[in-house]
């Protein structure tokens, strides 16, 4: 828990650092509205992307086959789409890197292995005795 803390200190630093100088060198209501533009694109985005999981993921069941892939980028696109909503221009980038599906698929084993150790250690389920 502790490193998730210093992340979010260290994004929230460096996002920061990002629209001062942003502010500088386009001006402020340039970077507001790449704000706002960043934000409207990233919904329509995440829509997109999501409607195309989930596809996938019913293409999958329909042929009896377990959409671990599909449900892999649901969590990316999932992700992706609240980075992109929040205002930042760091977590934009990170945003659009998980919802691209070329880009995805290159974090996917990432996370999938990631998950795998929270289950072999049971750190992603409570158990209580």
């Amino acid at each position: 828990m502790r490193w998730f803390i210093r992340m979010l200190i260290v994004i929230l630093a460096l996002e920061i650092a990002l629209f001062i100088l942003s502010g500088k060198l386009i001006g402020v209501w340039s970077t507001v509205a790449l704000i706002i533009l960043t934000g409207i694109i990233g919904v329509h985005l995440a829509k997109q992307q999501g409607l195309s999981v989930v596809e996938d993921a019913k293409r999958e069941l329909f042929y009896g086959r377990l959409p671990s892939g599909a449900i892999l980028d649901g969590v990316c696109v999932l992700i992706g789409g609240v980075l992109l909503i929040t205002p930042g221009f760091f977590t934009d980038i990170v945003g659009v890197f998980l919802l691209l599906p070329a880009t995805r698929s290159m974090i996917k084993p990432y996370i999938a292995r990631w998950l795998k150790s929270l289950f072999d250690t049971k750190m992603f389920f409570r158990i209580y005795r």
